[in-house]
């Protein structure tokens, strides 16, 4: 992978480059789902932390669970969700914008203060597309795009995960798993607004 490579998946289409890791723990919840669902999402979960060298706890100090997945069929439910609207600004708004756009899916991240990704909310209106993806599939797409700020348009054209050759299983392209361990290296930043940190990535790719 090139460093322009590397630099368009970090790159807003308001042409700013912007990049965080998480900075602590992921302690997650799953609204909306059975217990079946709950074990792949979770599942999920603990693959991408254990690729990226992090950590997952049952509970954050600060906010109890840091990341949350909603799964529901419309976009009123989420102002039936009792305090939602104090852990996310102007829910009303959101969701009359997501409505309006007939979205699926949605992510809200939320940062300390040195940049690092302290909270991610993820919403999946279970439309007919997406109820129709394997729950591994679905989980797992989500996640990769839940363990770092990517691009507003980092996945539209090539989606992160692939198809194996003669199979039904669906895993993770191996260019983004390996840019996925080498952004949550150690000596890597937590969090950069400088297309330079690209070249950084870069460098942690080839030495690995």
């Amino acid at each position: 992978m090139t460093p322009q490579e590397i630099e368009a998946y970090f790159t807003r289409q308001d042409g700013s480059y912007a990049f965080a890791r998480w900075g602590r723990p992921i302690a997650p919840i799953v609204f909306g789902v059975d217990d079946a669902t709950l074990s792949v999402v979770k599942g999920a979960i603990e693959a991408m932390v254990q690729l990226a060298g992090h950590q997952m706890v049952e509970t954050d100090p600060e906010l109890g669970a840091n990341l949350m997945f909603f799964f529901f069929s419309e976009w009123d439910e989420l102002l039936e969700v009792p305090d939602l609207d104090h852990l996310v600004p102007d829910l009303a708004s959101l969701v009359k914008r997501l409505k309006d756009a007939e979205a699926n899916q949605y992510r809200i991240f939320r940062f300390d203060d040195a940049g690092g990704i302290k909270a991610s909310f993820v919403f999946l209106r279970m439309d007919a597309q997406l109820s129709q993806m394997p729950a591994e599939t679905l989980a797992l797409g989500q996640v990769v795009q839940s363990v770092l700020m990517w691009s507003d348009a980092a996945f539209r054209d090539r989606a992160p995960l692939a198809k194996v050759p003669g199979e039904e299983t669906v895993i993770l392209r191996p260019d983004i798993a390996a840019l996925i361990a080498a952004a949550y290296d150690p000596v890597m930043p937590g969090h950069a607004a400088d297309p330079s940190h690209a070249l950084r990535l870069s460098a942690r790719l080839r030495a690995g």
